[in-house]
């Protein structure tokens, strides 16, 4: 998977990934459709973000999950 093209395919594993890294108990708060290709390099920049970090604080957690809500449709 290129994660350099933007698909929406592609965001809809980032979100996903996004939601497992984070361990979000309610996942239908971060659903992929909630998000849209114009968003696409925002997300890409969480899931990198996340993708290099072992371990994620609360505060990291919670600055991640109000961005967002930030970019949600």
């Amino acid at each position: 998977m290129n994660l350099e093209e933007q698909t929406q395919e592609n965001l809809n594993f980032m979100v996903e990934e996004i939601a497992k890294k984070l361990q979000v108990v309610n996942s239908s708060a971060i659903q992929p459709e909630n998000f849209d290709l114009n968003q696409y390099d925002d997300i890409k920049d969480l899931y990198d973000m996340l993708d290099n970090k072992d371990k994620v604080s609360v505060s990291e957690m919670d600055a991640i999950i109000s961005e967002l809500g930030k970019l949600k449709k």
